[in-house]
């Protein structure tokens, strides 16, 4: 069943209007737009979905919209993590888990356990929640380092499915790769990494850039996962220059500047956050023209 999470999921964005309340019919016409372009699942409230800053209500509203105008029934995975633990356990008490085929869970952040406590956090998850746990490793945001240690640990337990892993840390994709069981799953968090960690042992990545160009990342990612590296790295190499554009005035502002460049939704984001200024849009705009990963007008 683990399978479901091969391939590219889509780390999905939440639009708003200008006002800041939440775009449902541009929601809707991005999850149309992700799930036509060949993503195979969506990762909802995410760092990319601005979780931090969406309130308990509006996330539940979020996850019913996504139940009912899925139209490819893609699994979905939700995200419930935290730095309390017993607010993450109330939380999978309270939230209505039918459609869901797994949580996205980050490493508890800002208190910077040890890793005695990640276990433990981790653990204490993996037993409350009804569906299968993903772990999230991304060290620049949380404070810490989730070891290959501590995910391989993690890993024998029987709930706890996956890591995806944003350390950007080669070495210890390794590690987990080398040492993890055989169907736990290594998910690449970062989309420009995404190609090496298949080709040492991953199964694909949770993207930003799917947001926008799902079609063109899904391929190069289904080709390393069938082998074809050549092919792949190619194409990613089309990719190396917009990726540091979507994160230079913070996620998830560039990637959803690109979207309202495509015309999908506004741009529009919550603060502490900016909407792009117009020398990034400028610059998203001449490289995506050049790298030829959009055909735009004037």
């Amino acid at each position: 069943m683990n399978n479901r999470f091969h391939g590219v999921g889509v780390a999905i964005v939440t639009p708003f209007h200008a006002d800041h309340s939440i775009d449902f019919d541009g929601f809707g016409r991005l999850i149309q737009h992700v799930s036509d372009g060949g993503v195979r699942y969506i990762v909802l409230q995410g760092t990319t979905g601005e979780s931090p800053t969406v309130t308990k209500a509006e996330k539940k509203q979020l996850l019913q919209y996504l139940k009912e105008n899925n139209p490819k029934q893609l699994p979905i995975v939700y995200g419930v993590g935290g730095n309390v633990t017993p607010d993450v356990v109330n939380t999978l008490k309270e939230t209505d888990f039918e459609g869901v085929d797994a949580i996205l869970s980050v490493c508890p952040y800002y208190n910077k356990p040890g890793q005695r406590g990640v276990i433990e956090h981790f653990t204490r998850v993996a037993d409350a929640s009804p569906v299968p746990v993903i772990l999230y490793n991304i060290p620049p945001r949380t404070g810490i380092n989730m070891t290959a240690e501590t995910v391989c640990t993690l890993a024998q337990h029987p709930n706890i499915i996956g890591v995806k892993e944003a350390s950007c840390i080669i070495e210890q994709c390794m590690e987990i790769a080398r040492d993890k069981p055989d169907d736990f799953l290594l998910i690449s968090g970062d989309d420009v990494q995404a190609v090496p960690i298949i080709s040492i042992g991953g199964v694909g990545v949770m993207s930003v850039i799917a947001n926008a160009l799902p079609a063109r990342f899904s391929a190069l990612i289904d080709a390393a996962l069938q082998g074809d590296f050549a092919f792949a790295s190619k194409e990613l190499s089309h990719f190396l220059r917009i990726d540091p554009l979507l994160y230079e005035e913070g996620n998830p502002v560039g990637v959803k500047n690109i979207l309202e460049i495509m015309g999908l939704i506004e741009g529009h984001v919550r603060l502490p956050l900016m909407k792009a200024s117009e020398g990034l849009s400028e610059r998203q705009r001449a490289v995506l023209q050049q790298d030829h990963l959009l055909e735009l007008v004037a």
